[in-house]
């Protein structure tokens, strides 16, 4: 069974892209379409912690302390519905994450105080930025409960991986052999760029290492 506390040290060498494309010859879903790297030169790996937030109604509702539950090394993913026009994240989630060890925020919304995040060094990637605070506007709803975010569904402890392409989800129990083919597919890659500099078109190269069936699904799961 694979280790999803061990994904930092093994993702260390893998990009979101050969994840996703590995995801796509298992027939997996993974990729969270729309979030992106709150800078460039971002990335991070770890199991995921989630947060699920929901509007507030008349019984209201805080925007909680779940922050204090976050074990270092985890991946902070929130859902608040794709919603941007309020954030759920801000400065002192970040300086105080940053200074936990957290691996990283992934939110499908919004977050706000740029500058500080950057300072502290606490990576992000969100759907957009947006100051307006979520105080009296959205509330958590779970923790550590499943959520699904653009068709994907994400449990607590799956593993997620972020750089500077967005952000991609691998279910725990898979995510040795996922890693397996996203470094083979790096390996082929790495070979077609050599065939290419040693003399090869690239028709030549991707033909000769089966470029363009790389990602095609060869597993019914």
């Amino acid at each position: 069974m694979s280790d999803p506390t061990a994904a930092p040290h093994l993702a260390a060498d893998l990009s979101t892209a050969s994840v996703s494309d590995a995801l796509d010859s298992l027939g997996l879903p993974g990729s969270l379409h729309g979030i992106g790297a709150l800078r460039q030169g971002q990335r991070t790996a770890g199991p995921v912690f989630t947060v699920t937030y929901e509007p507030v109604d008349e019984a209201g509702g805080t925007v909680g302390d779940f922050l204090d539950d976050v074990p270092a090394g985890a991946v902070v993913l929130i859902d608040n519905a794709g919603r941007t026009d309020c954030t759920v994240w801000g400065g002192i989630m970040s300086r105080t994450a940053h200074e936990r060890g957290i691996a990283g925020t992934v939110i499908h919304g919004a977050c706000r105080d740029v500058a500080v995040a950057t300072a502290a060094g606490h990576p992000i990637w969100s759907v957009s930025r947006f100051m307006r605070t979520g105080k009296d506007r959205v509330r958590v709803a779970a923790v550590q409960t499943a959520v699904t975010i653009d068709g994907v569904l994400v449990h607590p402890g799956d593993v997620l991986v972020a750089d500077d392409d967005g952000a991609v989800v691998v279910p725990a129990g898979r995510w040795d052999e996922v890693a397996d083919i996203a470094r083979r597919i790096d390996r082929v890659e790495e070979a077609i760029v050599e065939a290419v500099r040693g003399g090869a078109t690239l028709a030549q190269a991707r033909a000769r290492h089966g470029y363009h069936s790389l990602q095609t699904r060869k597993d019914p799961s």
